[in-house]
C-alpha cells in the first residue's frame, strides 16, 4: 500500500499557538494559578521561568519566534562547534581527574583508567594532591604520545612545568605528539584562593611561547570558569568571567610578542555541566559564540574556535544519598556532549566522601563509554541546533554573558574587578537568590530536600572537608544547607541513642491525611528528623516527641484543628505545626506547605527538640 495513502495528520485541523494558550489558561484556572479574570495572554507570564542570570524562557517556542542564525558547525561564529565533524570520528575526549597523593595508587589508577576508555589525564598537583616531583612514578608506563595530560598546577607553575618536561625528556616523546595543557591560569587560582601564584601571567605567557614554538598540540594556559561556578555564579556569569580572563590572557601574551592567532591557540576553556541539560547545551554554544567575536575583534575571527573542557559540576553533588550522583553526572555529561565539549570529565559519585575508589572511577569513565558507544551521542553534529528553544536560550545566554564581561572590562579587566571585589559581590547575590530557592525547594535536590533517606548507608565514612581559603571566592554546595541540618541531627541521634521525632497527628481516616502527611514526613526527614503517625492527638504523649503536626484536608482543619491542637498544647507539645497553607487556626505555631522556607522550619524544628 503506497505511504501516500496515509499522510501525516492530514485529518486533523493545524493547531495554533492561540489554541494551546486557550487550553493551559484552562488548567491555570483549575489549579488557581490564574483568575477567573485572566485572558490567553496571561498563559505566557504565568508559565515563563527566570533564570539566576535574568535570562527569561517562555513556555513555548515557535516559528514565528525568529531564530539566532547559528551559521554551519565548524566555522565562524561557532556557536555550532569548532569543528567541521563535531565528536562523530572519535568522540569526545574521555578525560579522567586523578588527586590522590600516593603515587602508586595514582598510577594503577591511570593504567586502569587507559586502558578501560579513558583517553586523556588530568593531574592535580600540590596542595594536598600529587607532588610535582612525583610525576615520573605517577607516569611510569603512560605512553605520551597517545595519552594527554592536563596538569592542574596550583600555585607552583615553575616546578610542576619543569617537572613535566623532564618527564617528556626522559621519555623520548616527539614534541610534535605532545598533547595536553600545562594548565597555567594565575587569575584562577587568583580567584580561588586571593593569592597570586609562583610566576604569575609573567611565567604563563613565557611557557605559552615555548609551548607555540616548540610543541604544536600542547596548550599552555587553561581559562578555569568552574571556580566561579563553585562560587554560586549562574551561567552567564561564568560565561563573562571566562571571556573577561581569556582576554586578559591574551593581552599578556601579546605583550611577549605572540600574534593574535597563536595566542587563542594557547588556550583551552574549562566549564561546569549541570543536571539542567539544556542550560548546559545552550552555555556551551553560547561560550563559542562569545569567544568567536573575541578573536573577531582580535582581527582572526578564522582562529575563534574555543576549546572547551567540561566538568561535571561539583556544586551539584552530594554528600547525601551520593548514589542519586551517578544520575545527575549522567544527564551532566549528556548535555557537555550534545552542547559540543571537546573534552568531558565526569566526577566519581562518592566525590564529596573523599578521594574515590576504583568503582566509583570506573562508574564515571563508564558513564562516557555509554553515552560514546551504546547511546552514539557523539554521532550527531550539534543536534541541539535549530531548535527554537535552544536557539533562542543560547543567544540570550550570549547576551546576559557579554553584558557581564563588558562590566568587567569597564572595571578594568579581570584583575581589577578581583581586587575590588566586584565579581566576589556578583555571585555572593546569585548565591543567596539560588540558596533561598533550594530552602523554599522551588529547586529541589533529589535524596537530600527531596526524598530523604533517614537510614541510608554510605559507601563509606566522608572524608574531611577541604580547608577553605581566606581571601579566595567560597566553594558552595546546593545541598549545603539541608546537609548540615543532617549531620547535626545524626550527630545527636549518636550521643543520645535517639532520633529526634516529630508527632505527625492524623485527623479523619487516611484518604484526607494521607497525602499530607506523607508531604510533612518527607519535610522534616530533610533535616534528619524523624516522625511517627498517630490518629489526632490522643496517642501524643506515648509517642514521645515533643513538637506535633497536624495532617488532614482544610476542610477537615475547619471543623477540628483548634481542638486537635489544643488538646497536643494540654498533652505539652511545645510547637503544633500544620501541614498547609496558614489559615490562623488557633493554637497553631507554624504551617508546612510547599515553598515554604524548608530550612528554616527545620532549624525551628530542631531546636524545639533540642538539638545543638
Amino acid at each position: 500500500m503506497s505511504t501516500r495513502e496515509f499522510p501525516l495528520a492530514a485529518d486533523f485541523p493545524a493547531a495554533t499557538a492561540e489554541q494551546w494558550r486557550r487550553l493551559a489558561l484552562g488548567v491555570l484556572r483549575k489549579t488557581g494559578a490564574a483568575g477567573e479574570d485572566a485572558g490567553p495572554e496571561a498563559v505566557d507570564d504565568r508559565l515563563a521561568t527566570t533564570s539566576y542570570d535574568g535570562v527569561r524562557s517562555a513556555p513555548l517556542y515557535t516559528r514565528a519566534g525568529g531564530q539566532p542564525v547559528a551559521g554551519p558547525p565548524g566555522l565562524f561564529p561557532y556557536t555550532r562547534g569548532g569543528r567541521a565533524a563535531g565528536a562523530v570520528v572519535s568522540g569526545w575526549d574521555v578525560r579522567q581527574r586523578h588527586a590522590d597523593p600516593d603515587p602508586k595508587v595514582t598510577n594503577d589508577a591511570i593504567h586502569a583508567d587507559l586502558e578501560n576508555g579513558a583517553t586523556s589525564l588530568w593531574l592535580v598537583l600540590g596542595d594536598g594532591a600529587l607532588p610535582a616531583d612525583a610525576l615520573p612514578e605517577v607516569l611510569a608506563g603512560v605512553y605520551l604520545d597517545l595519552a594527554g595530560v592536563v596538569l592542574e598546577p596550583g600555585d607552583r607553575a615553575v616546578e610542576a612545568t619543569d617537572a613535566w618536561f623532564a618527564v617528556l625528556g626522559a621519555h623520548r616523546t616527539p614534541a610534535a605528539d605532545v598533547s595536553g595543557s600545562l594548565g597555567l591560569d594565575p587569575l584562577g587560582w587568583r580567584a580561588r584562593t586571593g593569592a597570586e601564584p609562583d610566576g604569575g601571567l609573567t611565567t604563563a605567557a613565557s611557557l605559552a611561547g615555548r609551548c607555540a614554538e616548540g610543541y604544536p598540540r600542547l596548550r599552555a594556559i587553561t581559562v578555569d570558569a568552574t571556580v566561579y561556578h563553585d562560587a554560586g555564579g549562574a551561567d552567564a556569569q561564568e560565561l563573562g568571567c571566562a571571556a573577561a580572563t581569556g582576554v586578559a590572557y591574551l593581552r599578556a601574551l601579546a605583550g611577549t610578542g605572540l600574534d593574535a592567532a597563536t595566542a587563542l591557540g594557547q588556550l583551552e576553556f574549562r566549564y561546569a555541566a549541570t543536571a539542567d541539560q539544556f542550560a548546559t547545551i545552550a552555555k556551551l554554544r553560547a561560550a563559542r559564540r562569545i569567544w568567536a567575536r573575541v578573536a573577531q575583534l582580535c582581527g582572526v575571527p578564522e582562529a575563534g574556535a574555543q576549546r572547551q573542557h567540561a566538568v561535571t559540576s561539583a556544586a551539584m553533588m552530594t554528600a547525601r544519598d551520593p548514589w542519586v550522583n551517578m544520575l545527575r553526572t549522567t544527564l551532566a555529561c549528556f548535555a557537555a556532549g550534545v552542547g559540543g565539549a571537546d573534552a568531558v570529565t565526569v566526577r566519581p559519585f562518592d566525590e564529596r566522601l573523599g578521594l574515590p575508589d576504583g568503582f566509583s572511577r570506573r562508574i564515571a569513565r563508564n558513564t562516557q563509554a555509554l553515552l560514546l558507544e551504546e547511546a552514539h551521542v557523539g554521532r550527531v553534529v550539534d543536534p541541539a541546533g535549530g531548535s527554537w528553544y535552544v536557539e533562542q536560550l543560547t543567544e540570550q545566554t550570549a547576551r546576559a554573558a557579554w553584558d557581564w564581561f563588558t562590566r568587567i572590562e569597564r572595571a578594568g579587566g579581570m584583575a581589577a574587578a578581583l581586587d575590588s571585589g566586584l565579581v566576589a559581590d556578583r555571585l555572593a547575590e546569585t548565591r543567596q537568590r539560588r540558596a533561598a530557592g533550594i530552602a523554599h525547594r522551588r529547586d529541589p535536590i533529589t535524596g537530600v530536600s527531596e526524598f530523604p533517606h533517614l537510614d541510608e548507608r554510605l559507601p563509606r565514612p566522608p572524608g574531611p572537608a577541604p580547608a577553605a581559603r581566606p581571601g579566595g571566592l567560597p566553594r558552595y554546595h546546593h545541598a549545603q544547607a539541608f546537609e548540615r541540618l543532617r549531620d547535626r541531627c545524626d550527630a545527636h541521634t549518636a550521643a543520645t541513642g535517639t532520633r529526634p521525632t516529630v508527632y505527625l497527628a492524623a485527623l479523619g481516616p487516611p484518604a484526607v491525611h494521607t497525602a499530607r502527611a506523607t508531604f510533612a514526613a518527607n519535610l522534616f526527614a530533610a533535616g534528619g528528623i524523624a516522625t511517627v503517625t498517630g490518629e489526632g492527638a490522643g496517642s501524643f504523649a506515648a509517642s514521645g516527641a515533643t513538637v506535633a503536626c497536624l495532617c488532614s484536608s482544610d476542610r477537615m482543619y475547619a471543623e477540628a484543628a483548634a481542638p486537635a491542637a489544643a488538646e497536643l498544647a494540654g498533652a505539652g507539645a511545645r510547637r503544633i505545626w500544620l501541614a498547609g497553607r496558614p489559615a490562623g487556626y488557633d493554637g497553631v505555631d507554624g504551617y508546612l506547605y510547599s515553598g515554604c522556607d524548608a530550612v528554616q522550619v527545620l532549624e525551628t524544628a530542631l531546636g524545639d527538640l533540642g538539638v545543638p
